[in-house]
């Protein structure tokens, strides 16, 4: 095995998953176990009117993402997947967790109209 760019690249997505599982599990925990709904569906760093309406989905979000990228790191360890699958299991669990985090803090910030005087 040569290492170069590819091989890089490949060990880096590989090594960040371990960050990101902990990161998504834990916030998932945060708000099933610890009832913190201080990071649920934020937008410009502020939270809705009523977070703990959109804290289950938030936690769905974080918990399946988490499970997914868990899945990935065991199948990778233990040789199951191959390079191709586990890369885009784990690119498209990223992708769509961001998606589903933004869809969520887009439907609990709704716009109001502003009166008119």
């Amino acid at each position: 095995m040569v290492f170069d760019v590819s091989v890089a690249m490949t060990w880096l997505l590989f090594l960040a998953l371990f960050p990101i599982a902990f990161y998504w599990l834990r916030r998932a925990w945060r708000i099933l176990v610890k009832q913190d709904f201080s990071e649920v569906a934020l937008k410009r760093g502020e939270s809705p009117a009523n977070p703990e309406k959109f804290a289950p989905y938030a936690a769905i979000i974080n918990m399946v993402g988490g499970v997914v990228i868990i899945f990935v790191i065991v199948g990778v360890v233990l040789g199951v997947l191959a390079y191709e699958t586990w890369s885009a299991i784990a690119g498209s669990t990223i992708w769509m967790k961001f998606i589903f985090d933004f869809i969520l803090s887009r439907h609990a910030h709704p716009i109001v109209p502003k009166k008119k005087a």
